[in-house]
């Protein structure tokens, strides 16, 4: 049998982080240079069955039977057999790398996990169609992130710009005009489980604020939808910063995402805010093609720990 390998994209929120937890929409694209790889490799000297995870990232060489069942890429794995039903499993090695940097909101657990999902499935004859691989993506993220809101899975299964609601039909945004984005990892790492439940707690205790800044969120996102399709790049910028300003209402910036921002501003982004659960992670800038260079310095010179640009291209109908 030969090796088999799938790879997932990274993924980047422009818009709605946190109040997509409570219904709102949110707006996400793929990050298509950085991925995660799963690769199996046939293992005809073990037994029937056996199951070898290597995954020097997070250095874990494991028998799949000797990892605890919440462990993300044993219930990843036991997902996927449950689905695929296979009548005879070979014994095989998986081996897995990433590029995406962990939590930084970049989608990482959620690459991996749709990387093998797909990966599996495929090995076993019975490759899973898009929307089964987001579904079991999602109930791995519940590991990660406790409620999760399903953005992550579902821009990183379609690797298409997506409009997101959780509980309504994915849209995949259908834009007009290229865009340049520039991200720049803050170097702060805080899960993202952490930021949800730390803005979850501040909800319980004041339902009426927070639900007024998760709707003007929530408008934010569906104005940015119409300009981001209609290539509107200045009215985008602004929403943008508009946004930022309520993610700080909700205590999830920091001073280094708040220097990464005005940095960025002032080298010539049209508009710029943290992206994903904040309190660290990455920054995101709207940028001109012109400026793409200097505001990737500006931001290193700032004291970005990685910076990644990444192009947005037009989507047409299939």
């Amino acid at each position: 049998m030969p090796v088999v390998y799938k790879k997932a994209p990274g993924k980047i929120i422009l818009f709605g982080e946190h109040a997509v937890v409570y219904g709102k929409p949110a707006i996400a694209i793929p990050v298509k240079n950085v991925s995660a790889t799963a690769r199996i490799i046939p293992d005809i000297s073990s037994k029937p069955g056996h199951i070898h995870i290597q995954a020097q990232d997070i250095q874990l060489d494991s028998d799949y039977s000797d990892l605890a069942e919440d462990h993300p890429l044993s219930a990843a794995i036991r997902l996927t057999l449950q689905k695929v039903s296979p009548v005879h499993i070979p014994s095989f090695t998986v081996q897995i790398s990433s590029t995406i940097p962990i939590s930084a909101g970049l989608g990482s657990g959620a690459a991996v996990s749709i990387a093998l999902i797909r990966v599996l499935s495929s090995f076993l004859g019975s490759p899973l169609p898009t929307e089964e691989v987001s579904n079991l993506a999602y109930e791995v993220e519940k590991i990660h992130h406790g409620t999760p809101s399903g953005i992550d899975n579902t821009v990183i299964a379609y690797e298409k710009p997506v409009y997101f609601r959780r509980g309504k039909p994915i849209q995949i945004l259908k834009v007009k005009s290229p865009t340049c984005w520039v991200i720049a990892d803050s170097g702060e790492k805080t899960p993202t489980y952490e930021t949800v439940s730390a803005v979850r707690e501040k909800h319980i205790a004041n339902p009426e604020k927070y639900n007024a800044i998760f709707q003007d969120i929530g408008d934010i996102t569906r104005r940015a939808k119409t300009a981001l399709i209609q290539g509107e790049f200045t009215a985008l910028g602004q929403l943008m910063n508009e946004n930022q300003s309520l993610l700080e209402k909700l205590d999830v910036s920091s001073p280094m995402l708040n220097t990464l921002i005005a940095s960025a501003r002032s080298a010539g982004a049209s508009g710029a805010k943290l992206s994903g659960g904040g309190r660290g992670g990455n920054m995101i800038a709207l940028v001109p093609i012109s400026k793409v260079h200097h505001v990737e310095q500006t931001l290193k010179d700032a004291g970005a720990k990685h910076v990644i640009s990444t192009t947005l291209t037009e989507v047409h109908d299939r």
